[in-house]
């Protein structure tokens, strides 16, 4: 049986194997050293600091008191993972993950492609430092950076640890999205959105209300968010209270997807935008049609063309208009030929290809309070 301790540094909750006398954080580094009890320790009682209420199952109980003391057993924990962990403080931190679901029947093409371009214009476009971002994909050699549900977990709530006002935060996830029925009347159309781990079949997937409650719930004023979403079911997948609905001419209108039951879905006072793949009841595509080059998630390689070809002062409305512009003129050229421009995030990227199909998916938009988003810069 596992028990839950606290980091010494950080704060964040730890699973301590049964006879370990010490563990590493896998966030920050800091080594923990656990003390002889004088007692049987108390049960562990989940509170709303726990992942926010979402992780009441997660953490088992401490084991009973034993008459006889285990055996100390060697702890997973007691070694420190690869490469230097990023700070738990910045200015601009980001969360990438990018899952392909490899030898299994779910497989995707682009999504790995997906994240290593999002990671490559974080850094040079808009100078986040590499150290702060995470990147969580099946190629990495740390194995708290495979996109396991607990290490997404992990990343979002180191994601907004600490954050203060003047801080960029962004969340990106290329990956298998879905939905499930919601009963508590929250969800206009009944459903639940999810992003799937690369484990979700044996431990489930990562609800929107999670989502919401762990990255958009504590963010304070003057802090902003920026979720890229590129998967199936997505359009709001932050569970945030407005979604930005667009016409093909552009013209758009705030739809209220504040829930009646009256639950609060906002922040502390900060910003979250969300960027998304497709609507609720639509599906994202992995194609290889865009770039002609690599499989990319049709999202993730609109939103790159649409921010590498941005002159002058990007808008918010300009940037999704470009997007659903780029998909909607791949899916009425799609099999005409090879030509076209690649954007240079993803020539660096030769390897891969999988056949074309149809792209019916329409970029969405959605904020947690509405705004002209033809007046709105777009920064990060």
């Amino acid at each position: 049986m596992l028990m839950l301790v606290n980091c010494s540094n950080c704060r964040t909750p730890l699973q301590l194997p049964p006879g370990a006398t010490s563990i590493r954080c896998a966030i920050c580094q800091a080594i923990t050293r656990i003390g002889e009890p004088r007692s049987a320790p108390p049960a562990y009682l989940p509170t709303t600091s726990s992942y926010n209420g979402y992780n009441n199952n997660y953490y088992p109980p401490p084991p009973p008191p034993q008459t006889q003391p285990a055996p100390p057993a060697p702890s997973p924990y007691n070694h420190a993972p690869p490469g230097p962990p990023p700070p738990a403080h910045g200015r601009k931190k980001a969360v990438i993950v990018g899952i392909s679901y490899r030898n299994s029947k779910n497989e995707l093409k682009g999504c790995i492609n997906d994240a290593k371009c999002m990671k490559f214009m974080l850094s040079n476009r808009f100078k986040f430092p590499d150290s702060s971002i995470l990147m969580l994909t099946e190629e990495e050699t740390d194995p708290y950076r495979i996109p396991t549900k607990h290490n997404i977990r992990m990343a979002m709530f180191w994601l907004v640890q600490g954050c203060q006002s003047g801080d960029s935060l962004v969340f990106h996830f290329s990956g298998h999205g879905s939905q499930q029925r919601n009963y508590t009347g929250d969800e206009i159309d009944g459903f639940d959105e999810t992003l799937c781990p690369v484990d979700f079949e044996t431990q489930g997937m990562i609800v929107d209300n999670e989502i919401n409650a762990t990255l958009v719930n504590p963010l304070p004023p003057g802090a902003k968010l920026h979720a890229i979403i590129d998967a199936c079911h997505s359009g709001t997948m932050l569970d945030i209270p407005y979604l930005c609905r667009m016409d093909r001419s552009g013209r758009y209108a705030w739809e209220d997807h504040r829930p009646r039951t009256g639950a609060w879905k906002g922040t502390r006072g900060g910003e979250a935008i969300s960027f998304s793949g497709c609507d609720d009841d639509q599906t994202s595509a992995d194609t290889s049609a865009l770039s002609k080059v690599t499989s990319t998630g049709a999202m993730t390689y609109a939103f790159i063309q649409a921010i590498e070809k941005g002159q002058g002062i990007m808008t918010y409305g300009s940037i999704l208009n470009a997007m659903r512009s780029t998909i909607r003129k791949t899916d009425e050229d799609l099999g005409g030929g090879a030509g076209g421009v690649v954007t240079t995030l993803l020539t660096m990227l030769l390897t891969g290809g999988s056949a074309g199909a149809g792209l019916k998916q329409e970029p969405q938009l959605s904020a947690n309070e509405p705004f002209d988003v033809y007046k709105k810069p777009f920064s990060l």
